[in-house]
Parts: structure tokens; C-alpha cells; sequence
């Protein structure tokens, strides 16, 4: 993703609008020029009617391209505002976990309702103030000031082997459910691991983790991004 040389707020939009955008964002992928209808009232839990309304109103602020029957796809301007947008959700979620001690499967909802405050301002003291981290409580990768994304982990401990040491990067699974699973393990961002053995029946795999021995279950392991040490 190019750099937004102008990342600036402009005209406010409503919570819905921008909930429909960053949406649009989300199920955007690389190859997939039009995100459908179906697939924006399914995320969004509304009718494809309710849809349909919204997506003329963000193509007539030229936030959106939208063609019927094909569906949306943001144009310059529209991923500006999303990326925007999730550079503030994910440095309300940091803010919250690292200063008010909030647990990380906590934080999403209220993140949600934070994100949508206007002042670019205070978006970039609170960047400063965190000292401009690149990733947050979960490991997902939060855009600069500029719109730029710095690289993510794509290992998983499932694909790593016996006697590999590891440090958790982030998760896959950012449900309330595996984020609650994994707190309960006791196991963090930045924390060290050390792969002692893997099930070949079931790929289960006892690590090392702050000096006392984990089992998790290969649909754990699945979830968990690493890096090796």
C-alpha cells in the first residue's frame, strides 16, 4: 500500500459510514477488485436493501466505485479514511491493554467506539505518547500517520519444530473466545517459547513458557503467530 502523503481528517462522516468502509476494507483482497453486497450485509449483520442505500451515499461522497449487482470497492479517498480508522482502533486497543491494564480480549468494543473520534490530533499524541508502536495487543500491524503498514508475521507454531525457540508476534483467532483461551495459558505478546516436543497423533505441542511446560492443542498452535529466536 502507497504512503498517504495528505493522511488528514476531512469532512466527519457518521459512525455507520465509517463502519461501512472499513468493512469494505476488511474483505478486500489482493486480486478482488468489488466487495458484494452480500458479503457487506452478512459482515455487517443488515439486510442487503440497508446495504445497497449506504453504498450510493459513500459513492456519492466518492468514497466508494459502486456498480450494482457487482458491488463497492474504495477509491483513494475511501482507503484513506479506513486505514485512518483502524490506525485509530488499534492505538485506542494498545492504549488501553499497556496504560489502563484492560485484558487484550477486552478491548475490541471499546476500541470500536473509540475509533470513531474526529481529531487527528489527538490520533498522533496518542501515537507519540505510545511511542508510535507497530503492532497492537493482538499482533495485527498498525498503518503511521502516512498509511503505511509495516510487515506482519505469517509463521504459526503450528509449522514450526521440536527445539525451535519462538517469541509470540500476534494471533490469527482475535475472538473473545481465543483471546480468553490464550490469557488463560498465560501467554502474551513478546513472550518467549521454547518447543519441547510435538504430538504426532494429534500435532499437540508441549512448549516451555516462562519456565513451566504448556500443552496446546494444534488449533491453538494454528492461531498463534511467532518468530524464531
Amino acid at each position: 500500500m502507497g504512503a498517504f502523503p495528505n493522511f488528514v481528517v476531512m469532512n466527519a462522516l457518521s459512525f455507520t459510514e465509517e463502519n461501512y468502509l472499513k468493512s469494505i476494507f476488511f474483505l478486500s483482497r489482493p486480486g478482488t477488485k468489488m466487495v458484494s453486497t452480500n458479503a457487506l450485509a452478512e459482515r455487517l449483520q443488515t439486510r442487503a436493501a440497508t446495504v445497497t442505500d449506504m453504498l450510493r451515499r459513500l459513492s456519492d461522497k466518492d468514497l466508494i466505485e459502486y456498480k450494482p449487482y457487482k458491488g463497492a470497492q474504495l477509491t483513494e479517498a475511501g482507503q484513506q479514511r479506513a486505514v485512518a480508522i483502524l490506525r485509530k482502533h488499534r492505538l485506542w486497543e494498545t492504549f488501553l491493554v499497556e496504560k489502563l491494564a484492560f485484558g487484550w480480549e477486552e478491548v475490541h468494543e471499546i476500541a470500536e467506539q473509540l475509533e470513531h473520534i474526529q481529531s487527528t490530533a489527538l490520533t498522533e499524541r496518542l501515537a507519540t505518547f505510545l511511542g508510535h508502536p507497530n503492532y497492537d495487543p493482538h499482533g495485527d500491524p498498525i498503518p503511521d500517520a502516512q498509511g503505511v503498514f509495516p510487515k506482519r508475521a505469517n509463521l504459526t507454531l503450528d509449522q514450526v519444530k521440536a527445539g525451535q525457540r519462538l517469541v509470540v508476534k500476534g494471533v490469527k483467532d482475535s475472538s473473545t473466545e481465543f483471546l480468553r483461551y490464550i490469557r488463560k495459558a498465560g501467554i502474551g505478546l513478546g513472550d518467549e517459547l521454547t518447543v519441547k516436543d510435538i504430538e504426532r497423533f494429534d500435532g499437540s505441542l508441549q512448549v516451555m513458557h516462562h519456565g513451566k511446560s504448556l500443552m496446546l492443542s494444534a488449533i491453538a498452535a494454528s492461531n498463534i503467530y511467532v518468530k524464531e529466536l
